[in-house]
C-alpha cells in the first residue's frame, strides 16, 4: 500500500471519530447499570473440575445446569446476550443424565471416556445451528426460522455430554466487531455496559466472561475468536485450518478456500477447559494433535512482535504494552526464556494482504445473495438507497460489504498477485521460525475494551487480528491483568500450523502466573 493510501486511510477515520466520538459518548451515558457479581460457588469451577464432579456423583447435572441458568436469567438484563433459551427442555436433559448416572454400572473413568462433557451447560454463538433454536445470525426476518439441525460441532459437543442452555447475539452475519443486530440490539460487556463485548462472538463472551455460561461455541473470520474474550477477559482459540468442522454456520460459503481462513472454536472461562473442548469438537480425520500429552514450557522457544508494522493500524497504547512486558518478564524470571522481537521481511504489507485476502473469498453467503442462486447477487442499490434514507434492517456493516465487495474485485489483478508472491515469502519465514516448537506473543487489540460504536474508526486495527486469519495459524486469546479502569487486558498467543496444544499450554502457564478470568465488578470502572 502506497503511502497516500495509508494517509488516506488515517485521514478517513480522522472524519469517523469526529462523528462518532461525540455520539458514543454521550449515548454511553443511559448505560449505568453494572452487571452484578457472582455468587455461587459452582459458577467458580471448571467445566474440566464439574464434569469430575458429576461423573462421580458429588453433584447433579441438575443443579450445575439449573446455577447457570440462573445466573443467565440474572445478568442478562444488563448485557442483553441471549437471542433464544431453551432453559427447560436443559434442565429435562440434565434429569435425564442423572438418573443414568444413576443406575449405570460404568465407572467415572469410563464415564470420562465416552462423555468428557457429561452434563456440562453450553452456550452456543447463535450463527452456529443448534436444532429447533434461532439461527437467524442478527437478521431480522418475518417469520422465525429456526435451525432444522444441529452444526457438526454442536453434535460432537452433545453426543460428548455438553447440554446447550441457550444460544447467544451475534452482529448481523458476523459482520462487525460490535455486536449489535437489529433483533434484539447491542450486547453490554459486564465490566462496564458502556463499553463494546467485541463482535462478532460478542454474546458468547459477554456470557461467559459474566459467569453465565462456562464454555461456549463461536466463530473466528477476522478475530471474532478472540477480540472479544479480549474485551471480556476470558479465552478463546482460533483452530488451524480444517482441524474442526465448520457445517452448519451462517453465513456459510461456496468457496473451497473458505476453510483455510474461516474457523469454528471454543470460548472458555478457564484455560484447562479449552484442550478439553478442541478434543471433543476435533472434526474426525483432521490431524492428530497431542491435547493430551504435557508441554514442558521451559523448552519452548518465544518471540513476540508489538504490531503489524502497517503504519495504519493504531500502535499499542500502555495497557497492552504492560501485559506483553508482563508476559516476557514471567518468562525470563521463571525459566530463564528472552523472548525475542520477531522481524519478518515484508511485514509491512501483512495489513493490506489479509484483508486483500479475505475480500477475494468468493460466494459468502450476504444480504445481496441471490435466494434462488447463491452463486449470483441481487442488485446492491436498492438495498444502499434505503439504508441512506433510514429504512433497512440491515445493519451497516452488512451493507457496505457489497460495495466493499464489488470495489476490490475491480482493482486490478497484477497489483494483487505481487502481494500473494509477498505473501507466500512471508508465510514461509513465519512457518520457519516457528517450526522448532516455537510461540509468538502478538497483541490483539490496542486497547482495553473501548466504548459503543467506536469501532466504526477503529476499523483499521483489524490487522492485530485478520493477518493471523490469512497465515492459517493456530491463536489462543489469553487474559493477562486488568488495567487500572478495571477492564481486561490479554494478548494472543501464536504458534505453527497444527501446533494448536502449545498455545493452549502457554495460556494455562500464563493462567496459573497471572489468575486469568476476574469475575467482573470488584471495582468501579470510570470512562
Amino acid at each position: 500500500m502506497n503511502a497516500f493510501m495509508r494517509r488516506f486511510l488515517r485521514f478517513l477515520v480522522s472524519l469517523l471519530a469526529i462523528i462518532v466520538v461525540p455520539v458514543s459518548y454521550f449515548s454511553s451515558f443511559k448505560r449505568k447499570r453494572k452487571c452484578p457479581p457472582p455468587t455461587n460457588p459452582i459458577l467458580f469451577k471448571s467445566a474440566t473440575k464439574l464434569a469430575d464432579m458429576i461423573r462421580k456423583k458429588q453433584i447433579t447435572s441438575e443443579e450445575v445446569v439449573s446455577a447457570f441458568i440462573e445466573r443467565c436469567k440474572e445478568v442478562n438484563p444488563y448485557v442483553n446476550a441471549v437471542i433464544e433459551p431453551r432453559y427447560e427442555v436443559a434442565l429435562r436433559e440434565a434429569r435425564g443424565i442423572d438418573k443414568m448416572i444413576k443406575s449405570t454400572d460404568r465407572t467415572p473413568e469410563e464415564l470420562e471416556q465416552e462423555y468428557p462433557l457429561l452434563g456440562i451447560p453450553l452456550t452456543i454463538k447463535e450463527s452456529i445451528a443448534v436444532e429447533g433454536m434461532s439461527n437467524d445470525c442478527g437478521t431480522v426476518y418475518t417469520n422465525r426460522n429456526p435451525a432444522k439441525k444441529d452444526a457438526a460441532i454442536v453434535r460432537q459437543a452433545r453426543a460428548a455430554g455438553a447440554i446447550p442452555i441457550a444460544v447467544t447475539s451475534t452482529p448481523q452475519l458476523c459482520m462487525n466487531w460490535e455486536t449489535y443486530n437489529n433483533v434484539i440490539g447491542v450486547t453490554m460487556n459486564p465490566y462496564d455496559p458502556k463499553r463494546t463485548t467485541g463482535g462478532s462472538s460478542g454474546g458468547e463472551s459477554a456470557l461467559i466472561s459474566s459467569a453465565a455460561s462456562l464454555i461456549g461455541l463461536g466463530s473466528d473470520m477476522a478475530g471474532s475468536l478472540r477480540l472479544p474474550p479480549m474485551f471480556t477477559g476470558i479465552y478463546g482459540h482460533k483452530p488451524s485450518p480444517r482441524l474442526l468442522s465448520i457445517e452448519g454456520h451462517i453465513p456459510d460459503c461456496l468457496d473451497p478456500d473458505f476453510e483455510e481462513y474461516f474457523t469454528l472454536g471454543p470460548l472458555t472461562r478457564y484455560a484447562e477447559d479449552l484442550a478439553l473442548m478442541l478434543k471433543v469438537l476435533k472434526k474426525p480425520g483432521s490431524p492428530d494433535i497431542p491435547f493430551d500429552k504435557p508441554v514442558d514450557v521451559s523448552t519452548l522457544k518465544f518471540y513476540y512482535m508489538e504490531g503489524d508494522g502497517s503504519n495504519v493500524s493504531d500502535s499499542i497504547g500502555r495497557d497492552v504494552k504492560m501485559a506483553m512486558h508482563k508476559t516476557r518478564e514471567y518468562l525470563k524470571q521463571t525459566y530463564n526464556i528472552e523472548a525475542k522481537p520477531l522481524n519478518i521481511k515484508n511485514i509491512e504489507h501483512m495489513w493490506e494482504i489479509s484483508v486483500r485476502v479475505l475480500m477475494n473469498i468468493s460466494h459468502v453467503r450476504n444480504i445481496y445473495t441471490d435466494p434462488n442462486n447463491p452463486k449470483q447477487w441481487v442488485s446492491i442499490w436498492p438495498e444502499i438507497i434505503k439504508k441512506m434514507f433510514g429504512l433497512s434492517n440491515n445493519n451497516f456493516f452488512s451493507v457496505c460489504y457489497g460495495p466493499l465487495k464489488k470495489f476490490f474485485d475491480a482493482l486490478p489483478r497484477s497489483y494483487y498477485k505481487n502481494l500473494l508472491t509477498k505473501f507466500e515469502d512471508i508465510k514461509t519465514e513465519f512457518e520457519t521460525i516457528l517450526s522448532d516448537d516455537a510461540v509468538l506473543l502478538f497483541p490483539t487489540f490496542p486497547h482495553p475494551a473501548h466504548l459503543h460504536y467506536r469501532v466504526y474508526y477503529k476499523f483499521l486495527n483489524c490487522g492485530y487480528l485478520t493477518m493471523f486469519n490469512a497465515l492459517g495459524l493456530p491463536v489462543t486469546a489469553c487474559p493477562i491483568e486488568m488495567s487500572k479502569k478495571g477492564l481486561p487486558v490479554g494478548i494472543q498467543i501464536a504458534a505453527n500450523r497444527y501446533k494448536d496444544h502449545l498455545t493452549v499450554a502457554v495460556a494455562k502457564e500464563f493462567e496459573k502466573a497471572f489468575g486469568g478470568w476476574a469475575a467482573p465488578n470488584k471495582d468501579s470502572v470510570t470512562v
